[in-house]
């Protein structure tokens, strides 16, 4: 799996202001960028001010908003902006690079918190999707490389189908263009990883581009206890990618990695079959490398996964199935309080009510 982090971020940056250098002598204040309502300036000094807040949160691994405003001198001229914007870009790239994995810093889109890759993401596609507003306001063609694309929309972007070209697709899902067959966009959100944290443990959600490499044999980005992933985790993520090739992933009901707290290393998956049904029940399922079993890793993590579920309005049970000679999964259902409501010849079934 190709990393998203400062290259990336790097990558955008120079393309951007590459195209911006030729077109900066000319009017970008009389003139909006795009579909936009602000001015080819304003949207040019927007870029900086993402890139440099989300430097900053990530550096000082900031749980809410930092409360400043980035202000050009005095008399800064069209290039001069071009150089904050490569200044600021250079900023987040280093605190990219030399922020711990397991680092989270304040994002609100939509679950509070985003990681490294995360912010290596939203600032790749602030610099993308905002050169593109100033290109279409001075009518200069502007194309960024597909796998930057990619990158951005298989991490940020998981509850959206791929199209047929990777830029086409990113523009059409923030409003800015059109695709074959699909309704135009008018409100749009992107969507970083949810983390729900335990005692020992944090649950991180899988991106569809980590779920791909996991199905593919890889590591998925995480750095994996020996023995692991566990078969369970591989199939769990070929859902996780067949729900987003089909366009009806939601991120926070796919897969889970479990995470250990004292050393950032993964010690297995969990996570649910699919949304909730019209009933309001969902399926969970999970698994452990062997070298973490009998630690209690799974009860925990299950504990964590079902009180962030059934503390929410559209979830009224979980339920799970366990093999007849499974007996330590057995155990780990019934210590994280389902009970056991039905059997065959091959499973118990187990349901937790909220």
């Amino acid at each position: 799996m190709r990393d998203m982090g400062g290259d990336q971020v790097s990558e955008a940056v120079t393309g951007s202001a590459a195209l911006l250098r030729t077109v900066a002598g000319r009017d970008w204040e009389g003139v909006n960028a795009g579909r936009l309502d602000w001015s080819c300036r304003r949207t040019a000094e927007h870029i900086c001010l993402d890139l440099i807040m989300y430097a900053s949160r990530l550096a000082v691994r900031a749980p809410g908003f930092i409360p400043f405003e980035l202000v050009m001198a005095h008399g800064a001229d069209n290039a001069g902006v071009v150089d904050v914007i490569e200044t600021t870009g250079a900023l987040l790239t280093a605190a990219i690079r030399t922020a711990p994995r397991e680092v989270r810093a304040f994002h609100p889109s939509p679950f509070h918190s985003a990681n490294r890759e995360g912010f290596a993401a939203m600032g790749v596609a602030e610099v993308l999707l905002h050169t593109h507003d100033i290109a279409e306001g001075l009518g200069i063609p502007y194309a960024p490389p597909a796998e930057l694309c990619e990158d951005v929309l298989t991490r940020i972007f998981p509850h959206v189908r791929p199209g047929p070209d990777h830029w086409r697709t990113l523009l059409w899902a923030t409003g800015r263009g059109d695709l074959p067959g699909r309704a135009p966009v008018t409100e749009w959100t992107w969507s970083n990883n949810l983390v729900i944290a335990t005692e020992r443990l944090t649950l991180q959600g899988v991106t569809p581009a980590g779920a791909a490499d996991l199905r593919a044999g890889g590591t998925g980005g995480f750095e994996w206890i020996e023995g692991g992933p566990f078969e369970g985790t591989r199939d769990a993520a070929g859902m996780v990618v067949k729900a987003y090739e089909a366009g009806v992933l939601r991120p926070e009901w796919g897969l889970f990695v479990l995470v250990r707290t004292e050393d950032g290393r993964a010690v297995g998956g969990i996570g649910f079959h699919g949304v909730p049904d019209e009933e309001g029940r969902a399926e969970v399922g999970y698994d452990l490398a062997e070298g973490a079993r009998g630690q209690g890793y799974a009860t925990e993590a299950l504990r964590g996964l079902s009180g962030w579920a059934l503390a929410r309005d559209d979830v009224q049970a979980l339920f799970a199935t366990v093999d007849r000679v499974n007996m330590p999964s057995q155990g780990v259902i019934s210590r994280a309080g389902f009970t056991q409501v039905s059997e065959d010849e091959e499973q118990f079934a187990y349901e937790l009510l909220n």
